[in-house]
C-alpha cells in the first residue's frame, strides 16, 4: 500500500472502492508513481504533435478548396466552421475533464466534435500541463467512495448494550 499526499492506494486484497484507469495513465494517477511524470510529458508532447499535423491536414484541404476555386463565400463558411467546431469542442472537452458529462448532449456533439478535433487535442495538451486529464474528477470521485467506504465499514468500539444512558 503506497500513501502520497495522505491518501493511501487501496491495496490488491481489499474489497474497498477501486480507482477508474485513465486513458494513457491507467491507475498511476492514485499515486503519481510508475511513470506517471513521464507519461503525462508523452500525452503533452503526443496531443501537441497530432494538433499540429491535424492544422497541416487542414490547410492542405483549405488549399484543395482554393484550388477548387469554389467561391469565397464557401471558403470563408468552412474556415468558420471549422474554428467554431473546434473551440466548442475546446470547451466540452475541458468542461469533461472536471465533470462527468450527460451522455445524450455528449451524443448529440459527437459530430461537432469529431468536426473540431483540433480543439479537443488542444484541451488534452493543455490540460496535460497541469495533470492526468480527468484526474480532478477521478480523484474526487474516488476519494468520495473511499470515505463512504470507510464509514460504511468502520465497526463501533465496545458493547452498545452497555451504553450509559443520559439522564
Amino acid at each position: 500500500m503506497s500513501e502520497k499526499n495522505g491518501t493511501p492506494a487501496t491495496p490488491a486484497g481489499s474489497t474497498g472502492p477501486r480507482p477508474e484507469p485513465l486513458r494513457f495513465f491507467g491507475t498511476t494517477w492514485v499515486d503519481h508513481g510508475n511513470g506517471y511524470t513521464a507519461r503525462r510529458i508523452a500525452v503533452a508532447v503526443g496531443s501537441l504533435a497530432t494538433a499540429a499535423a491535424s492544422c497541416l491536414v487542414l490547410r492542405f484541404a483549405y488549399e484543395g478548396i482554393q484550388i477548387a476555386a469554389i467561391g469565397s463565400f464557401v471558403t470563408v463558411l468552412v474556415v468558420v466552421m471549422f474554428a467554431v467546431c473546434s473551440a466548442l469542442a475546446f470547451r466540452h472537452t475541458w468542461d469533461a475533464f472536471t465533470k462527468r458529462p450527460d451522455p445524450d448532449r455528449h451524443a448529440s456533439l459527437r459530430s461537432l466534435l469529431m468536426i473540431g478535433f483540433v480543439g479537443s487535442l488542444l484541451a488534452y495538451f493543455f490540460r496535460s500541463l497541469i495533470e492526468a486529464p480527468g484526474e480532478k474528477l477521478h480523484r474526487e470521485e474516488y476519494e468520495a467512495a473511499r470515505k463512504q467506504h470507510q464509514t460504511r465499514t468502520t465497526r463501533r468500539t465496545g458493547n452498545p448494550t452497555k451504553k450509559r444512558r443520559r439522564d
